[in-house]
Parts: C-alpha cells; structure tokens; sequence
C-alpha cells in the first residue's frame, strides 16, 4: 500500500505537472526551432508574442463571458484562442516586413538580426503592457478538475491523493494533435516539403521555383500559433503575467537546444527534459522516501523553487559543451 502511495506521489507532484508544464515549452520551443531552421536566426522576441498573444486571448474571453457564452466545463479561452492566434499573426507579418524583411535583402548576419529581434522584444513587451496591464490574471473558468483528490481517494481508498486539473489535461490533448498536425503537415503537404527545402538549401530551393516570401509568411504564421497557444496553455494552467513570458523564454530556448536547434522532433523531446528536470530537482523528495521506509532528516529537496530557472540554464550550458547540435543533431550554432 505505501508502495503505491508513493507511485500516486509521484504522478501528482511530479509526472503530471511537469508533462504539462513540457508540453508548453515542447509547443514554444517548435515555434523557435522552425524560425532558427528556416530564417536562420533566434527569434528573443519569441516570449513576449506568446505574451502578447496570450493577452488578446484574455481580452477576447472577457468579451465571450460579458456576452455570456462559455464551453460549459472548458475554458472560455480555447474559444478565443483561435482569433487572438489571426490577429498576433497580423502583428507579427506586419513586424516582419518592417523590421526582418530589410536584414534578410540585405543578407545582414543572423547576429544583426538576433539584435533586432531584441529591439522587438521590448517593444512587444511594452504593448503587451499597455494593453492589459502588469498585474497577475487568472482567466481559467469552466470545470477545475478531471479528477480532485478527494474523489481519487474515495475511488481508491489510498492515502495519498492525485488530481489531474482541466487545464493540464487540455494542454496535453492540445499538443499532441498541435504536434502531430504540425508534422503532418511539414511531412505531407506541398507546402511543407517547400520549408523544408528552404530550410535544407535556400539557393537550390530557390532555382526550384520555391517562393521564399510565402515560405517566410508560412514560417511566421505557424510560429506564432505555436507560441500564442504556448502562452494561452501556459496562462490558462497557471496564470497571466507579461513578466512571466520573458522568463520562460530561457527554458524554451534551452528545450530547442537540448533537442537540437532546427530539429522539430527535439524541440518537442528537449521541451520534456527540461520540464521533468527542473520538477524533478525542486520537488522535495521526503514524504517518498517516507512511503519507503526511509525517514531522511532534510526534505530530500535538491534544490529550492526559486532556482528552477537555473536548471534550465546548467542544462544548456552542459549541452552546448558536450553535444552542440543537440539530441536530434540540430544545426550547430
């Protein structure tokens, strides 16, 4: 019985939330890997559209309820979240043509153009600000829980309890069909095969009669819904805060990293490393131990919360030392 009180345990502190918490970063980390393999530069203004987008659908949920219409036990946000991904895709084209576009006639190196996404960076920061404010938001409605704790107890007769929240099951559904439509369509479609093509050889793509501005266009759109529903998951399973989405952006790019920058199917393994080590390393292990037999003097707790970003960071450094294409061998960087 203490055997399976512990295997509840874990599932409740650790495998669930960091499933979901890795299927966030797995869905920001595609959208930056796909801009570093077909642009060919790392996108920093990658969070703040997530922030941004993630404020328009908080906007939009707010109109819903106000007009009285939900999804019953789903979160009113998922209605939004397709209108808020349209038009952060019209920001983010229209940034493009006015910022990325010159650097990518001019042949600029992806250097200048790192720095130019930074300037783009502050700037979505700030509208983001602007137009919702700096103060935390909750915006998760409908039912809160799969399955809570007391009635886990109640079907199970353990001690130990598990609850599975909405919010966490829905970002694992989400991302699954997110990624395999991504896949799909990448692997399957005409104009899937056509960025893959620019992104293996941008000369020999171009004497194909591959049009690289519709690439760039498809680039941007299918980043940018990528992140905005990153960001919205993310929002809806924990909460809204600008701040918050300049943060992850570290783990993200260390997912893209560790799975190997430009590699689709590492971003979405590299997301899963990074979410179950640094869950795995802030959790306090003692009430396992004690379920075993064990009874440790400290809380078995490698590291405090407070540095669950730093895992991320010693991940990428460790990486980028050892491995540098990644676990995928993305491009090297």
């Amino acid at each position: 019985m203490d055997l399976l009180n512990a295997l509840v345990a874990i599932l409740n502190f650790v495998v669930i939330p960091a499933s979901a918490y890795g299927a966030q970063l797995a869905l920001g980390a595609l959208g930056v890997t796909l801009i570093y393999g077909i642009l060919r530069f790392s996108n920093f203004a990658h969070g703040d559209t997530m922030a941004f987008g993630t404020a328009v659908t908080i906007l939009l949920t707010w109109g819903l309820q106000a007009g009285g219409i939900s999804l019953g036990p789903l979160p009113t946000g998922l209605l939004a979240l397709p209108v808020a991904i349209a038009l952060t895709s019209v920001l983010v084209l229209v940034t493009d043509r006015l910022v990325y576009r010159h650097y990518r006639r001019v042949k600029a190196s992806p250097i200048v153009i790192v720095m130019a996404s930074v300037g783009v960076m502050f700037v979505m920061n700030g509208l983001t600000r602007l137009v919702i404010g700096v103060d935390e938001i909750q915006f998760a409605d409908g039912a809160r829980f799969v399955v809570s704790v007391p009635q886990f107890k109640a079907m199970t007769g353990l001690d130990e309890g598990l609850a599975l929240r909405t919010t966490q099951a829905i970002t694992l559904v989400l991302t699954a069909a997110a990624v395999w439509a991504l896949f799909a369509f990448l692997n399957r479609t005409r104009a899937g095969k056509a960025m893959r093509a620019y992104a293996d050889n941008e000369d020999l793509a171009l004497l194909s009669g591959i049009d690289p501005e519709r690439v760039v266009r498809l680039t941007w759109i299918i980043a940018t819904a990528l992140a905005v529903a990153a960001g919205t998951l993310y929002g809806l399973d924990k909460s809204f805060k600008a701040f918050n989405y300049f943060q992850i952006l570290l783990p993200i790019f260390a997912a893209a990293i560790v799975g190997g920058l430009g590699s689709p199917l590492g971003a979405v393994a590299g997301g899963f490393v990074i979410a179950f080590s640094e869950v795995a390393l802030t959790y306090p292990w003692k009430k396992i131990a004690q379920y075993l037999g064990f009874e440790p003097a400290g809380l078995l707790q490698l590291l405090s919360t407070e540095y669950k970003f730093a895992v991320s960071f010693v991940i990428l450094i460790v990486v980028l030392l050892v491995k540098p294409t990644g676990l995928f061998r993305g491009k090297s960087y």
